[in-house]
């Protein structure tokens, strides 16, 4: 299962097939038995053991859904949390419902909070290196302390490469955003500024549209828009601005104004950019898993529908896999399918060896 393809009727396995097949062998979520544990010292701590069943990298929306469901299914997981999340700038969490509005490092608390009961202990620091054995895994973390584990969980995230224009990277999650679903109603029915390159300025005026009537495309430098886009935006009173950005005015997180090159002030209450993106770390590429070449997932890690990759017993989920949407509630949910596969895929593993063959496991 770790890096199979799971076939169907015509070859290829959706999200909804891959939760059917984890459901159907009572390991997912609700599915797992609830295992009655006294809790001591030992619960919810770092322990600092140097072997584990899963070591999940990363200790945000992801990460800590993918430890809850293994710490459910009785596996001893260790989270190594760097604390840097892509979403650390933004006031609130939106879209997860029951959690719409949350700040991300509250978030985070509730998440680590509920991992108390069960075996997940957590190391605050980076992994520096990951390296693929016969039995598994050999992580590095940053204190120089070697960790092995059978499968490996990476929940890094991307980074987002910010336009060099200066003040933008001061009001990043605030008054620049990348996300309408995320911040859009906030600004909804505001004035609109929107930096895309040219060939996605239709397709970014259609979705923005949605939120607000004014938008303003900015083309930063000579304008490289097609007749036909021209037409478009002309048609659906999208204003198109050429000229240099020069920065961005702001205070107290909110924007106030776009300065031009040529000296024009352009009053604006939110900027949309087109950010690209790259991993947050460079294990993906340590670990040798295949990488989307190009369009708009470029750099993410190719995955199966339960977030395994091209290396045996290696998973990603999140922003850095190319399976699902940039959200916390994707996020979310691809942490539990890939550890719901994770756990399967273990068991069946254990059950294939014969009686006192193998690890022994700390239980």
């Amino acid at each position: 299962m770790t890096n199979e393809k799971i076939g169907t009727d015509d070859g290829a396995m959706t999200r909804r097939h891959a939760l059917a097949t984890v459901a159907s062998a009572g390991v997912l979520l609700g599915a797992v038995p609830a295992v009655a544990r006294e809790e001591g010292p030992m619960a919810g701590s770092s322990r600092r053991f140097d072997r584990y069943d899963v070591v999940v990298v990363g200790g945000g929306p992801a990460g800590l859904s993918a430890a809850l469901v293994l710490g459910r299914a009785c596996l001893e997981v260790l989270v190594c949390d760097s604390g840097k999340g892509r979403n650390a700038p933004a006031a609130g969490v939106h879209g997860f419902l029951t959690q719409d509005g949350t700040p991300p490092a509250e978030l985070r608390r509730i998440g680590r909070e509920q991992l108390r009961p069960y075996e997940v202990d957590f190391h605050e620091g980076a992994v520096v290196d990951a390296r693929k054995t016969e039995g598994g895994f050999e992580i590095t973390l940053e204190n120089a302390q070697v960790v092995a584990c059978r499968k490996l969980i990476l929940a890094t995230g991307m980074v987002d490469v910010l336009p060099e224009i200066p003040g933008l990277r001061e009001l990043w999650g605030t008054g620049v955003i990348h996300c309408p679903y995320c911040h859009g109603w906030e600004h909804r029915g505001q004035p609109w500024a929107v930096l895309v390159p040219p060939e996605e300025a239709v397709e970014a005026s259609t979705l923005l549209l949605g939120w607000s009537p004014h938008l303003t495309l900015l083309t930063n430098g000579p304008s490289r828009l097609t007749p036909k886009d021209q037409a478009w935006l002309k048609e659906h009173a999208v204003e198109v601005v050429e000229g240099r950005v020069e920065r961005l005015e702001g205070d107290g997180g909110r924007l106030r104004a776009i300065r031009l090159e040529d000296g024009r002030r352009l009053e604006r209450e939110v900027l949309f950019v087109r950010t690209q993106l790259r991993q947050s770390t460079d294990l993906p590429k340590r670990l040798n898993c295949a990488l989307v070449a190009d369009g708009p997932k470029a750099g993410m890690v190719r995955t199966d529908p339960f977030g395994a990759t091209s290396v045996e017993g290696l998973y990603v989920v999140g922003d850095a896999s190319d399976a699902g949407v940039p959200s916390v509630a994707s996020a979310v949910a691809e942490g539990s399918i890939a550890a719901a596969g994770a756990s399967r895929t273990f068991f069946t593993e254990d059950a294939r060896r014969p009686a006192g063959d193998g690890p022994v496991r700390r239980k």
